[in-house]
């Protein structure tokens, strides 16, 4: 059963920045791409940024220039940082672990950006 633990929320002000972690309980290079997925209150949970397993980068279109995502490897884990945070980035953030076309979710972590 693979695991995924997110890390790395809190409440933040406005300007400020975050680093989120997932990581994951087997090698990472075992699924097709690693992702974070945010849901922000009352909004459907949208997909911010996918790493893929050769290390290509996509990022939504509003989360380009201030998100980036990035691995390491040795850790089997996935980082997604946000600088800098705006009111809207408030949400609760969800890695996923794709391989095939099964999609492993970890349990969220809160992100609050408020002064």
């Amino acid at each position: 059963q693979v695991q995924l633990l997110e890390s790395g929320g809190g409440l933040v002000r406005p300007g400020g920045s975050l680093s989120l972690s997932c990581a994951a309980s087997e090698n990472i290079f075992n699924f097709n791409a690693m992702g974070w997925y945010r849901q922000a209150p009352g909004r459907q949970r949208e997909l911010v940024a996918t790493m893929h397993v050769d290390g290509r980068e996509d990022y939504a279109h509003s989360a380009k220039g201030r998100f980036a995502i990035w691995r390491e490897n040795a850790k089997n884990t996935v980082y997604l940082s946000i600088y800098p945070l705006k009111p809207e980035d408030t949400g609760v953030y969800y890695c996923v672990a794709v391989r095939g076309s099964y999609d492993y979710w970890g349990q969220g972590t809160q992100v609050t950006v408020s002064s």
